[in-house]
Parts: structure tokens; C-alpha cells; sequence
């Protein structure tokens, strides 16, 4: 059994969409990134490579290059999950938090975990999402970023 830790964190901008483990989800501004800014995905790969010591994501998909330029985060992750297959690790679960003010999330929860347990190659009862406030402090808590949170456990 193997562990990972992942973090990621973006700025809300206007005119981009609000895509959150592969969903995209109605909000006056998006998220700010080199691909298309899911951080949750992001923390989800980073939680994974983390596991299994196989760097992070900015090793593996630098945000200065610019043929990833727009790239669907789930492209990353299947890239990732077919890495893990390769070296024989099978997960057994991810949990996820995301920290944000708004939109409210929990309308969506089910989607998300549908679309990233799907990706993941995994039953949606391994993996987790859920969501919390910064209680308006700081960037997260004045609406202009989104933080999460992510652990993978490999067997």
C-alpha cells in the first residue's frame, strides 16, 4: 500500500469556463491555468504520482510547453492511470476536498465523482469529493481562487 499527497491551487478569471473533475459547472468566472485549469484533477494526479513516486504534474506536464497549451486535464490523468497500470499499481481509493466560496459544489459531487472514478478506471464508491469554505479569508475566501486538496492509496 502506497500513499500520495496532492495540492493544487489556481486564480478565478473572468472569461474562462469552471471545469471541477471533468465537469464543467456554471460560474460567472473560471479557473486560470496552461491547460484547461481543473485543479481538482490536478490534485488528483499529483496525489497519484505522489503514490507512486513518479514526480508531479508539472514534471510531467510543464505548464512552459507549449504543445500542452489548452490540454484537457483528463488527458493528463489517462496518462497517468495507464503509467500506474504499466508499473502494476491498482488504486484503491481517492479523496478529495476543494476549497472555494462559490459556486456551490454539492449540486455537483455525483458528476464528479462519476467523471473522475471513470477516468480512473475505479468504481465511483473509491473516490471521493467534497467541499468546504476559507470562511471568506484570503483569495480562496474573497472569490478569487479555488484550492484542493487530494490523497490517492495504491495497492
Amino acid at each position: 500500500m502506497r500513499i500520495g499527497n496532492g495540492f493544487d491551487i489556481h486564480r478565478l478569471v473572468e472569461g474562462r469556463k469552471f471545469i471541477l473533475g471533468g465537469v464543467e459547472i456554471p460560474h460567472d468566472r473560471g479557473v486560470e491555468g496552461h491547460s484547461d485549469g481543473d485543479c481538482l484533477t490536478h490534485a488528483v494526479i499529483d496525489a497519484l504520482l505522489g503514490a507512486s513516486a513518479q514526480g508531479n504534474i508539472g514534471t510531467w506536464f510543464p505548464p512552459t510547453d507549449p504543445k500542452i497549451k489548452g490540454i484537457s486535464s483528463f488527458d493528463m490523468l489517462s496518462a497517468v492511470v495507464d503509467k500506474l497500470a504499466e508499473l502494476n499499481y491498482k488504486i484503491a481509493n481517492v479523496d478529495a476536498v476543494v476549497v472555494c466560496e462559490k459556486p456551490k459544489l454539492s449540486p455537483h459531487y455525483e458528476e464528479m465523482r462519476k467523471s473522475l472514478s471513470s477516468v480512473l478506471k475505479i468504481d465511483i464508491g473509491q473516490m471521493s469529493v467534497k467541499a468546504t469554505t476559507a470562511e471568506r479569508l484570503g483569495p480562496i475566501g474573497q472569490g478569487d481562487a479555488i484550492a484542493v486538496q487530494a490523497v490517492a492509496l495504491l495497492e
